[in-house]
Parts: C-alpha cells; sequence; structure tokens
C-alpha cells in the first residue's frame, strides 16, 4: 500500500511540477514581449530556459534544500539526466514526427534547418559538457576553487551565448508569431503586465513545490524498487519534466519549421550543459557514479554525431534522427545488464 502511494504521489509531483511549466512559458513569453524583446530572443532564450526550468528546478531542491546523500543522487541524476534525453529521446520523437508527418503528405522526410544556428548550439554544448564531466571524473579530489571556478565559467559561458543569441539575425521569421492568450487572462489580447508578473510568480511556486515533493518521493522509492536515486532520477526526471515540453518540435515540425524544432531542443541542451551543472559544482562535490558518466557519455556522442550529420553539403532527414533512439536503449540496457553501482568517492 505504501509503495502505490508513493507512485501516486511521484504522479502528482509531474503533474504539478508540468502546470507550472505551462504556466511560467506562457508568462516569460508574454514577459518578454512586454520588455520589447526581440522574437528571436523570446523563442530561442527565454521560452527555452521556462522549458528547462521543471528539470533545473530539481536539482537546486535536492541540492541546496533538501540535503542528504539520496538526495544529492537524485539531484546529480537530474542535472545529467536532461542533456542525455534531450540528445537521444528528444531527437528520436522528432525525427519519428518527420517520418509520420512525410508518409501522411505533410511534408518531406528530410529538414530544412539553418545548420549555423543549430552547429553553434552543438558546439558550446558539447564543450561545455565535456568540461563538467572530466571534472566529474572519480579520478582524484577537486579543490573547492576549481569547482567554484568551473561553475563561474559554465555561467558566463551561457551568458555569452544568449549575448550572441540576441545578436543573430537569423531565424527570426519562423520565432515571429502570435503569443497564446495569457492563461490567468485569457480572453484578453494583450494582458496586463501585473497579471503576467503574477502568473511568473505562481508558476515558479508550483514548479518548486512540485520539485521538493518528486525528490522526497525518489528517495523513498528508490530502495523499494531496488534502484538508486540516481539511476531512478536521471531516467525518470528529464522524460517527465522536459520530454512532454520538447513536443513542441513535433507541432514544429508539421509546420515545417525546422530551425525552430531542432533549435527548441539543441539551446536547451546549451543551458542544461551550463546553468545546472553550475549549480551542481557550486554546492557540492561533483563526482560521477558509472551510470552518470556512461549517461554523459552517450550525450556527447550524440551530440558529436548530431554536429557530423549538420556538416556542410548533408541533408539531416528524420530517420538519421529517430536513429538517436538507439543511444537511449542502449543506455537501458547498460543498467540493467551491466551496472554494478556508485564508485566509490575518492578521499
Amino acid at each position: 500500500m505504501s509503495l502505490l502511494v508513493d507512485v501516486l504521489l511521484l504522479a502528482v509531483s509531474f503533474g504539478v511540477i508540468l502546470l507550472g511549466a505551462e504556466l511560467f512559458t506562457n508568462a516569460i513569453e508574454w514577459f518578454g514581449k512586454k520588455l520589447g524583446l526581440g522574437t528571436g530572443m523570446v523563442g530561442s532564450v527565454l521560452a527555452a530556459v521556462g522549458t528547462a526550468l521543471p528539470e533545473t528546478m530539481i536539482p537546486i531542491i535536492a541540492l541546496v534544500f533538501v540535503g542528504g546523500a539520496a538526495a544529492e543522487e537524485v539531484g546529480i541524476g537530474a542535472i545529467l539526466g536532461a542533456p542525455f534525453m534531450l540528445s537521444t529521446a528528444a531527437m528520436f520523437v522528432t525525427g519519428t514526427a518527420v517520418l509520420v508527418f512525410a508518409r501522411r503528405g505533410r511534408r518531406k522526410r528530410t529538414l530544412s534547418i539553418d545548420q549555423r544556428i543549430v552547429g553553434r548550439d552543438l558546439r558550446f554544448f558539447l564543450g561545455m559538457y565535456i568540461l563538467a564531466i572530466v571534472l566529474g571524473l572519480p579520478l582524484y579530489e577537486k579543490p573547492v576553487w576549481l569547482r567554484l571556478a568551473a561553475a563561474v565559467g559554465l555561467i558566463a559561458a551561457y551568458v555569452f551565448y544568449v549575448y550572441r543569441t540576441s545578436q543573430d539575425p537569423h531565424g527570426e521569421h519562423e520565432a515571429d508569431e502570435e503569443l497564446n492568450p495569457l492563461r490567468l487572462q485569457p480572453n484578453l489580447t494583450t494582458p496586463h503586465t501585473r497579471v503576467v508578473v503574477a502568473q511568473l510568480i505562481v508558476s515558479l511556486a508550483a514548479i518548486a513545490g512540485g520539485a521538493q515533493l518528486f525528490v522526497r518521493e525518489i528517495t523513498v522509492l528508490s530502495p523499494l524498487v531496488g534502484i538508486t536515486p540516481l539511476v531512478l532520477s536521471l531516467i525518470i526526471a528529464p522524460l517527465a519534466t522536459e520530454l512532454p515540453e520538447k513536443f513542441n518540435s513535433v507541432l514544429w515540425v508539421r509546420q515545417r519549421k525546422d530551425t525552430l524544432a531542432m533549435g527548441n531542443i539543441s539551446g536547451a541542451m546549451v543551458f542544461q550543459s551550463c546553468i545546472p551543472v553550475a549549480v551542481g559544482l557550486w554546492y557540492k562535490p561533483w563526482v560521477l557514479d558509472q551510470a552518470a558518466i556512461a549517461s554523459a557519455a552517450i550525450a556527447v556522442g550524440a551530440g558529436l554525431l548530431l554536429q557530423v550529420l549538420l556538416r556542410p553539403g548533408n541533408v539531416l532527414s528524420g530517420g538519421q534522427l529517430a536513429f538517436f533512439g538507439l543511444f537511449y536503449a542502449a543506455f537501458i540496457v547498460y543498467i540493467v545488464g551491466f551496472y554494478q553501482g556508485p564508485i566509490p568517492v575518492p578521499h
């Protein structure tokens, strides 16, 4: 009975997080418009941060406010799970959508992508994430100053990425579309600023509350199902909080807005390789176990392959993107058949 209750509470935490994410994304887009930001900044940065926020709040709640060994594992699992899921499962879903819509005659089987924009995202992601992996290898004890310096460097790198994106005139035509009505004022064409801010506050509270419940339930469930909190969080957290938000990419490939569809994923990969990792480096010793290293290595491998497929002269196809689902399947096979538990932390 206790297991059933905990599973139900975990499902409730997902629902609260996703509701908060929907309210936040809707409000942050209107907030950007109220500030007079360009459509590229609103779509590529603010909306990307909005969709990444639930996954980011889980490690913040786990590492900063909950604490303890199990909560720390949940936090690290959530940090590493998002780039892994984005570079594998999200690509698979997008590629499969392209193939399905092509079969129905809605579009071509190939994607028309501004390779320069998505390629830039991938280069940022690979550089920052490889740094995070190297710092997390359990080969030596990292001094505090090194972890803090790396955290500051990752945040600075993301600020630079945002600046570069804000200065980029490309892709504006795809992002230039009407915003959905504000959820708290659905009948108004232009909502009041104070209501936009109120929705932002409510959404952040919902995401934080849902994340805290998620962390608690993962730490309770992991010994009951015989899986470490890190692995359980790494697999479940991004599937529940990040992947549903990336179904925007499915809608965009149906509308043949392929750069937006891919940028929605690659932009989130940049964010997830910088800000959540910086939180992990700042607050706790950053030591990755076998499962964490395996997931991170797969994410980097998938990113490198996508970079190769986006080289000039090559046309990316839905089938090639769908292939990335094999990376996700390979990790599940590794966890089931080969994972031997955490690596001892060096002292």
